[in-house]
């Protein structure tokens, strides 16, 4: 073991009791003798079962079509979220306001964020309205076993046709796992989505742990020094579409959808954005939430403080800025300046970022 591993082994001990999740970058979580011993497999066990019981504590929250949804699916579907006029305000603001924008390029797509924080909402009652429903905070709340204040954004997806792209893979279409606990995402898409336009693809019930889930998960924790693939060895499993049928799940499903149409997914369960084979751009407005697992309560996080809250989105950017001025891992969001979301990016005649 490295001295600089025995130095911050009292650090990487602590992790196991956070949402800590890459086997390539803390030698507990990684270790192959820990995980033989069931290491992996009990974290993983242990954040299921805390999630389930903090939903209980959320569930009045949410309509029960939509607890049957998730139960049964991993994800929730609502058509028509907006009403017409507070939809048409959104289609409106997107087309006139200039954003403050980052954007992050992997392969041959660019995954750009237009910022919105509560400064910026007075000024854009459409995404006011959409921001502040309800329905939209709850959901990320519930799916994710967390009350807490979820991060909302702009989010535009600009990527070259597959075809042309190739060499350049995008790997968020692979099939994956973001992490080992219960965590939310959400989009509600702004345009509509058909079949290459890149859409959202889930496997339906890939949230629930399968005793086959559990023990493919256990096999890989085992042999973590042998994983080939980056994003695995942080953490975030891929897994081929073949191998679905034997975890016990089907086949994963494109969220083909129309505008105003609102998802909130479980993205512990397998996804990815399929594939494109035209020039496209996809809008939404996104939302995410994920706190630490092992908590026995659901609130209480500094990110709901008021005055954090307000402004989290900046906060968020700084501080990752601030990471790489440290000499830490950098951002891997860049400042795209001020301009419309959903400008075509520039960066696509970049490398990708490292």
């Amino acid at each position: 073991m490295r001295i600089s591993s025995v130095l911050l082994s009292p650090l990487y001990a602590l992790q196991l009791a956070s949402g800590a999740k890459s086997f390539a970058d803390n030698p507990i979580i990684g270790s192959k003798w820990l995980n033989r011993k069931g290491l992996h497999e009990k974290r993983v066990s242990l954040a299921m079962r805390m999630a389930a019981w903090r939903r209980t504590k959320l569930e009045t929250t949410v309509a029960p079509e939509y607890r049957r949804q998730y139960a049964a699916n991993g994800f929730v579907k609502i058509e028509n979220f907006l009403s017409a006029e507070d939809f048409a305000a959104v289609t409106r603001e997107l087309a006139e306001r200039d954003f403050e924008r980052y954007d992050m390029k992997q392969g041959a797509t660019v995954t750009r964020r237009a910022i919105i924080d509560d400064s910026d909402l007075e000024s854009l009652p459409g995404f006011k309205a959409a921001r502040n429903d309800p329905r939209l905070t709850n959901l990320l709340r519930y799916v994710s076993s967390h009350a807490g204040q979820p991060l909302l954004v702009v989010q535009v997806v600009m990527a070259l046709p597959s075809v042309i792209a190739k060499g350049s893979t995008d790997p968020q279409t692979a099939l994956h796992s973001d992490t080992f606990q219960p965590t939310a995402k959400a989009w509600l898409f702004l345009r509509d989505v058909e079949e290459e336009d890149g859409p959202f693809a889930y496997v339906p019930g890939s949230h629930e742990m399968t005793p086959q889930r559990i023990a493919w998960e256990r096999r890989i924790s085992e042999n973590a020094d042998a994983i080939e693939n980056i994003y695995s060895a942080r953490g975030s499993l891929r897994i081929m579409p073949d191998e679905l049928g034997a975890l016990g799940y089907g086949q994963p499903v494109k969220m083909t959808v129309k505008a105003n149409t609102l998802i909130v997914a479980d993205t512990h369960g397998f996804h990815a954005r399929s594939p494109s084979y035209k020039t496209t751009t996809r809008i939404e407005i996104y939302g995410s939430l994920r706190r630490n697992p092992f908590l026995p309560f659901t609130g209480l996080h500094l990110a709901s403080l008021p005055f954090i809250a307000s402004g989290m989105n900046r906060l968020i950017i700084s501080a990752m800025g601030l990471r790489g001025k440290l000499g830490l891992k950098g951002s891997p969001w860049h400042p795209a300046g001020n301009g419309k979301a959903d400008e075509w990016s520039k960066r696509l005649d970049q490398p990708p970022a490292q």
